[in-house]
Formats: C-alpha cells, sequence, structure tokens
C-alpha cells in the first residue's frame, strides 16, 4: 500500500499529479496523470490528452494517493530510475 511515508518507494504511474513549484514558471501548474517516467523526467498527461513532459530536477510535485492522502515532493528527492529507487533506502524525509 503507498503512503505519504513510503511514496518514494512506490512506482507514481498512475498518481494524480499537479506542479505546484518550479525554477521554469511555465511549469507550474501543469496536472494531470503520470504515465509514464524515467531517470530525469515525468510524463504527465492533462485532461485533453496532451503529454507534458516535466524535468524532476526543477520542479516541486503534488500527487494525489489512491487514499486521497495528498503529498508534497521534491524532485530532486526522486531523480533515479524507477527500478532504481525502488530498491534505494532512504534517510528520514
Amino acid at each position: 500500500m503507498i503512503t505519504p511515508q513510503n511514496i518514494f518507494r512506490h512506482e507514481l504511474v498512475g498518481l494524480d499529479v499537479v506542479v505546484v513549484k518550479s525554477t521554469h514558471q511555465d511549469l507550474i501548474g501543469i496536472k494531470g496523470q503520470v504515465v509514464d517516467e524515467t531517470r530525469n523526467t515525468i510524463k504527465v498527461e492533462d485532461s485533453k490528452g496532451c503529454e507534458k513532459l516535466i524535468p524532476k530536477k526543477v520542479a516541486t510535485f503534488r500527487f494525489t494517493l489512491p487514499e486521497n492522502a495528498v503529498v508534497e515532493l521534491d524532485g530532486r528527492i526522486i531523480v533515479a530510475r524507477p527500478e532504481d529507487r525502488i530498491k534505494k533506502k532512504f534517510r528520514k524525509y
């Protein structure tokens, strides 16, 4: 089960996401569902069906978990290949 405490160790694909902060002003406010993830980017599909590629390093994301819990996460923390991030040990965040 995915919780706010263990979101780092889970797959992000399928979660609803909003970009709440970014050093690139055009990225702020992008929202939709995560459809793909690479080491450095998250691909989000918006309500119109358009896919946006967002770099993890420059953004802060707000994820909505299946139980409607909301988690705000700095993208620099999740910069890693998804399969490596799941195995990685994290210090308290």
